[in-house]
């Protein structure tokens, strides 16, 4: 399989149109058609349907876009790393944020590299722990911040001085907002928007049995859009503090949880990781600036 019939696939599954595609791609919309029949017969399945004024993709071709945009983004990433592999340490840094105090660390030592090489340039890709680990383990980043505790057989790690602490978005004007903390009596009856990781790594902590008791409305994975559902009345959102506005113009409070529950920062690679010279620039500087921390043994996140 061809890296350039990937390309001439994905294209053509963006404009939905072959003559549009084979325009973008500067080639004749036949040489196009025979790419992607070439590439049918060498999977054996039909990719496309053929409509009278625009096709769209099979079940297959729905599968290939997602693997060839992940074979993809792959190929264009080492190209970059061996185009780096000279005495200006340049190129490209792939890092995946989860919601985190840590990222602002990460973010502070970014801006000294950028000082001492302008060559790199950053690309930060928002998730939760579940999505970014994903893209961690297909070789699409080269780090990830977290947090949460790291899976020791699959990681690589930098514990970094940072503590997210857990509590309630609710608006100023409900009468839990009067509280300086909320425990597991103030928020077991009414309606709750949490996110998805929260549920197995950490609420357990707090809320143990009880946690089945709770009253889950909406889950989330990334927060802004669960502060909306706020805003509109839907419940009550668990979530770090400092990842919404909660200012004085703001129709939110935050409030936090007790007994206090907080979550670790942790910066992670893959195990026998290959890093590239602007890669491993970041990494040296991030352990001179925060320390190389001891490895800890209760730390596992489930796949």
């Amino acid at each position: 399989m061809e890296i350039r019939a990937l390309r001439y696939f994905l294209e053509t599954a963006r404009e939905e149109n072959m003559s549009q595609a084979a325009i973008r791609l500067y080639v004749s919309q036949s040489a196009l058609s025979r790419q992607i029949k070439s590439l049918e017969e060498e999977l054996g399945q039909k990719l496309f349907i053929r409509h009278s004024f625009h096709i769209e993709l099979t079940e297959a071709g729905i599968l290939l876009r997602k693997r060839a945009e992940d074979i993809l983004k792959m190929v264009d990433k080492t190209c970059e790393e061996f185009q780096s592999l000279d005495d200006t340490i340049s190129g490209e840094i792939q890092i995946g944020c989860s919601e985190s105090q840590a990222t602002h660390l990460v973010a502070r030592v970014l801006v000294r590299l950028h000082q001492l090489y302008p060559g790199i340039r950053y690309h930060l890709k928002s998730g939760n722990t579940e999505d970014i680990t994903g893209d961690l383990d297909k070789g699409l980043l080269d780090f990830a911040i977290i947090a949460q505790p790291v899976n020791l057989t699959k990681y690589q790690f930098l514990a970094l001085p940072s503590h997210d602490t857990w509590g309630v978005i609710l608006p100023k004007t409900h009468p839990l907002a009067q509280k300086e903390t909320l425990n597991v009596n103030d928020i077991q009856e009414i309606p709750l928007i949490v996110s998805r990781q929260g549920l197995t790594q950490d609420y357990p902590k707090l809320f143990g049995q009880a946690q089945d008791a709770l009253n889950i409305v909406a889950t989330f994975n990334l927060p802004y859009n669960g502060s909306l559902l706020v805003k509109e009345g839907l419940g009550f959102m668990l979530c770090f503090d400092g990842l919404i506005d909660t200012s004085e113009q703001s129709e939110l409070c935050f409030r936090p949880l007790s007994p206090k529950l907080e979550s670790e920062g942790n910066l992670i690679w893959k195990k026998y990781q290959a890093f590239s010279p602007a890669s491993q620039a970041l990494l040296d500087l991030l352990r001179t600036t925060y320390g190389t921390q001891p490895e800890k043994t209760d730390t596992h996140i489930h796949d």
